[in-house]
């Protein structure tokens, strides 16, 4: 159960364009960014990283929420693990592959480019960072300088994003609550403080 309930969105009409953009993309509105409008300069900057890092278009939209995954299943952010595996099945990733993202390095779902990003998301998600320069190289063998950009920018935005939902115990809303009982479990997932 949430720590700190979210701002009204009734109290909240000059964000409605941008939550119904996010609404569409998502096809839910996360509580988090009606938390970070307590201080409205918070989901403002929030939102700016947000739409830079994921419009850069320097990787596909399913690799940049199975790295998100994978750094927020390094962290431990079960909210995020829900919330990045359901969008994932929104932008077309497989749900047999969202349901062995742990297994990444031996499953054949995955391709080696995607094990190097998700190799580099979860040495980056946990603490201490574990990314090494060897995880670089081995990035530059597949991908250009504004990709690595993109996945380390990911990866930093749900660093923000499993530190403060976690520590918020933001509640999760009922699509990616649903999606994660429904492909997640398998694997040891449960909502926790989330529910």
């Amino acid at each position: 159960m949430t720590r700190l309930e979210p701002v009204p969105r009734q109290e909240l009409p000059q964000y409605e364009p941008i939550f119904k953009a996010v609404e569409a993309s998502m096809g839910f509105l996360p509580s988090s960014m009606r938390t970070m409008a307590y201080i409205p300069q918070i989901l403002d900057g929030f939102g700016a990283l947000a739409v830079g890092v994921s419009t850069a278009g320097f990787i596909e939209p399913g690799l940049s929420q199975m790295i998100a995954n994978v750094t927020s299943l390094a962290s431990g952010c079960r909210y995020c693990q829900a919330h990045t595996a359901a969008h994932a099945e929104h932008v077309g990733v497989d749900a047999e592959k969202i349901e062995h993202l742990w297994e990444f390095e031996t499953s054949e779902l995955f391709t080696q480019a995607e094990r190097v990003a998700l190799r580099v998301a979860l040495g980056a998600g946990g603490a201490p960072n574990s990314v090494t320069d060897d995880h670089f190289a081995a990035l530059s063998e597949h991908y250009s300088n504004e990709a690595v950009v993109q996945i380390v920018g990911t990866i930093a935005m749900f660093g923000f994003l499993n530190r403060w939902n976690d520590t918020m115990a933001t509640t999760l809303e009922d699509e990616p609550l649903a999606f994660a009982h429904n492909h997640l479990s398998g694997s040891g997932w449960e909502p926790g403080k989330h529910a």
